[in-house]
């Protein structure tokens, strides 16, 4: 690993540019204004900024370097690909190897009858493709009509107009003006149940609540039901009943509704299975992937859907699925997305987070004494641990994280733990290390008992 150095002038000139050069996604002005984080090198689960900070990263680069960084031969399967051919789109009729291949593989691994890949850049986009391809397959087999599609509350979804317009959260719909037709069923999260009920005597109110709204909707104009099997950072990891989800397949068999699963952020393991979907023993209609795919080596993404579904876009001129993306399946990223997979089988990081996940929840335990600490929910190696308090200690804890050597994602008082897969079990006692610390003198500095 090469560590790159710095001079006071050129640090200064870069964080100049920072705030001149660069209009960035998810920015926050406020933390901005405190500190420009400029990083420069990084291997497993460390990073190093560019005043030559060594900081333990517990967020994998928004829960995406899956392999850690510094996967060397990532680089280098791409620099072989080089050699021969560095890029050709997946256009009309022409197509690269590595293309195939990792359609191959992930029709390998994806679970149930899902088969058939189409290629996108990104995790908004694959959600995009997978909303565009419900409807026209509809319209494509005489149900014109079935144009609307039902998220939930409280799941978010991507950046793009389509998938912000299914973003649970109303904050982020303001904005850009959303496309009609999306609707939103209650949220799962039984340990905040907006009901006000207890799993299970609730008897899953909650999918009885989106059978309601497929009813008064009307099925016949319904095309998919777009969900999270396990909602997102933004949402804390909420693992819902397991019937639940069952429950929510078979609405979508008895009504004829497509389900398409955003395992985004899910995907590639981070459960302790290949996929989220998994856990729960559900096939859907559409699996919706990115991040870890490639582990963050090259932007990526997929829609993985079943091969009924692909024929109706493979029946002769006329068919074919309306829509294009120039560097969607882009050639070196699925190079970088084979050998990262090669680096998953090999080093059994799939069971591994499954171990890690357990030892991280016996660990977890011993944060439930301090008061400040609500509930914690998560598998494998995706947590949140919610705060109880109406001042602003997550974002404190964060900043004192950050300040002592680690980096750690909050939303308001929920504090996110996401790492790589290849994080060890040393490496995770120091991460309670710093949580233990954190929590403890945020208590002492906002007169916490």
């Amino acid at each position: 690993m090469i560590i790159p150095k710095y001079s006071k002038k050129e640090i200064k000139q870069l964080e100049k540019s920072v705030h001149e050069k660069i209009l960035g996604s998810w920015i926050s002005n406020e933390d901005l204004d405190k500190e420009v984080k400029i990083f420069t090198a990084g291997e497993g689960c460390w990073l190093y900024d560019i005043h030559g900070r060594k900081i333990l990263d517990t967020f994998s680069s928004l829960i995406t370097t899956a392999v850690g960084h510094g996967r060397i031969e990532i680089g280098e399967a791409m620099l072989e690909q080089m050699k021969s051919l560095e890029f050709f789109p997946i256009y009309h009729d022409g197509f690269t190897v590595p293309q195939i291949k990792l359609a191959e593989k992930l029709a390998e691994i994806a679970p149930g009858d899902l088969e058939v890949t189409c290629f996108v850049n990104s995790g908004s986009e694959a959600n995009e493709f997978a909303i565009k391809m419900a409807r026209q397959y509809f319209w494509q087999t005489g149900q014109p009509n079935r144009t609307k599609v039902i998220a939930r509350r409280g799941s978010y979804h991507g950046t793009t107009i389509g998938t912000t317009a299914v973003t649970g959260f109303a904050d982020l719909r303001t904005v850009s003006n959303p496309v009609p037709g999306c609707l939103f069923a209650p949220q799962v999260k039984c340990a905040q149940c907006e009901f006000g009920l207890k799993y299970p005597s609730c008897k899953l109110c909650c999918l009885k609540g989106l059978e309601k709204l497929i009813q008064s909707e009307g099925p016949d104009t319904i095309a998919a039901i777009i969900m999270d099997s396990l909602p997102g950072s933004n949402s804390g990891y909420p693992l819902a009943p397991k019937e639940y989800i069952q429950g929510v397949r078979k609405l979508c068999d008895k009504y004829g509704i497509l389900l398409i699963f955003d395992e985004v952020q899910t995907g590639f393991g981070k459960t302790g299975y290949w996929f989220a979907c998994e856990y729960y023993g559900v096939v859907p209609d559409f699996l919706d992937t990115s991040k870890a795919i490639t582990s963050g080596y090259q932007p990526l993404g997929a829609v993985i859907t079943k091969k009924k579904i692909a024929d109706v876009f493979k029946q002769g001129p006329g068919s074919e699925f309306r829509t294009g993306s120039t560097y969607g399946g882009h050639t070196l990223a699925c190079v970088a997305a084979l050998k990262n997979l090669e680096i998953f089988e090999r080093e059994h990081l799939v069971e591994h987070a499954r171990d890690l996940g357990k030892y991280i929840t016996r660990r977890f335990k011993e944060l439930k004494k301090y008061s400040v600490v609500d509930f914690i929910s998560g598998i494998g190696t995706l947590w949140a641990i919610e705060l109880k308090s109406d001042k602003p200690i997550g974002t404190w804890i964060r900043d004192w994280c950050w300040e002592n050597g680690m980096i750690l994602r909050n939303n308001g008082n929920m504090l996110v733990i996401a790492p790589a897969l290849v994080m060890t079990y040393e490496e995770f006692d120091l991460v309670m290390e710093f949580l233990h610390k954190g929590i403890q003198a945020a208590m002492k500095h906002f007169k916490i008992k």
